[in-house]
């Protein structure tokens, strides 16, 4: 799926939609997100040294995640429950593709836990065990 395929599910939009394209597989979905050194969050962390903050990398990573969930999201949106074993291990810059891969691990009702993983040139940039929970909209 492209960004307009994409906007058809998640509720996101610029500039918090943080997914250019994903492909689904199964219980997997593999993400990409172009870092063009134009996003907010690079422009002030940190100057001279721009690096995406880690929170944002979570983002990226819960958003891909939520791709796994769309015969569920109508109607619904896909809302963090928790983050577990978060870790970052190298820094992602402009001019990097971010590469996620994303796997559901288990489902309680509209209660998913996904594990996931960003990499940059295969080289690990963040993982996280993350939980979602689909909200009725408004």
């Amino acid at each position: 799926m492209n960004r307009e395929e994409i906007k058809q599910y998640l509720p996101h939009r610029e500039p918090m939609l943080l997914v250019d394209e994903v492909r689904r597989e199964g219980e997997t979905a593999y993400g990409l997100y172009h870092v063009t050194g134009e996003e907010y969050f690079v422009q002030g962390h940190f100057p001279g040294n721009p690096v995406v903050p880690g929170v944002i990398l979570c983002e990226i990573m819960g958003q891909c995640s939520s791709t796994l969930m769309l015969d569920e999201l109508q109607g619904r949106t896909p809302m963090y429950a928790g983050l577990d074993k978060v870790r970052f291990k190298t820094p992602v810059r402009p001019g990097d593709t971010l590469m996620v891969t994303a796997k559901i691990t288990a489902r309680r009702g509209l209660t998913f836990f996904v594990d996931a993983e960003a990499k940059v040139d295969g080289k690990m940039s963040a993982k996280a065990s993350m939980i979602f929970t689909l909200v009725e909209n408004a």
